[in-house]
């Protein structure tokens, strides 16, 4: 274990932030997981807010960004990217994790918010994860959410011939709504039978933007960042949205981006 200083203004997705120290976990580190249990680990930083003031962060180190695979199941490190498990899949021919070519972030990242688009998910596809150095098959996955305490080091995937085309089709067509400003992707979650992007476009959202921080001008549950704004910034835009949308249709929001405070 190491420290190391990351400046969130370059590293994380949305390119807010300042330089915070950070723990960098190593292989010879996993036996001892499960008593790091006030560590929280930040992944690529993609769909990530973190103040100057947060505490405890933890990356994994480079160790943990590797491809295994056997009969039955594809092996991924926690800290591979997104476009190196999608090109795997791709090139083996397997099905079930299509949409990754659309979404930024890394492994773990990806298991712990239950990543997807549309009705396409990581938990369709995930058979166990090792958490705390302990394989599990006990994810609680469910929309954008997971049951997962812990630090996540590896993923397995169901191992299933037959790339889908179609899919990726499908998942491309998503993605050209998407903005290409520095993003956290989706803000909030959607409400249980309707859409986030949706009621917030009604509350006069779409395309607002107060100190370089706003939603997206594309798709309205997209926060996005123009420059020069602070985390303070950031977490205004998040709570007045919540507000707009609440005083007009007595719904709360809930965020889907993290907040590192």
């Amino acid at each position: 274990m190491r420290e190391y200083h990351i400046d969130f203004a370059k590293y994380s997705s949305l390119k807010i932030g300042e330089v915070t120290p950070v723990m960098v976990l190593e292989k010879s580190d996993e036996e001892h997981f499960g008593t790091m249990q006030e560590y929280r680990y930040i992944g690529h930083a993609y769909n990530l807010l973190v103040s100057p003031n947060a505490l405890n962060l933890a990356v994994l180190s480079k160790e943990f960004d590797y491809i295994l695979e056997s009969e039955e199941w594809v092996e991924v490190g926690a800290m591979t990217p997104s476009g190196k498990i999608f090109a795997f899949f791709r090139k083996h021919n397997l099905c079930g994790l299509e949409f990754l070519q659309a979404l930024p972030g890394s492994a773990g990242g990806l298991l712990m918010m239950n990543a997807g688009m549309k009705q396409y998910e990581m938990k369709d596809v995930v058979l166990s994860a090792c958490i705390n150095g302990v394989w599990r098959q006990d994810l609680g996955l469910a929309y954008r959410r997971s049951a997962i305490c812990g630090l996540i080091s590896a993923v397995r995937f169901k191992k299933k011939l037959g790339f889908r085309e179609e899919v990726l089709q499908a998942c491309k067509m998503m993605r050209k709504t998407h903005p290409k400003l520095p993003s956290c992707g989706s803000c909030f979650k959607n409400p249980s039978g309707d859409y986030a992007g949706r009621l917030l476009e009604l509350a006069g959202l779409k395309g607002f933007m107060k100190n370089g921080v706003g939603f997206s001008e594309q798709h309205a549950n997209f926060l996005v960042h123009k420059g020069g704004a602070s985390f303070e910034d950031a977490l205004w835009a998040i709570e007045y949205a919540q507000k707009k949308v609440q005083d007009r249709f007595g719904v709360l929001l809930e965020p889907e981006v993290r907040i590192l405070d």
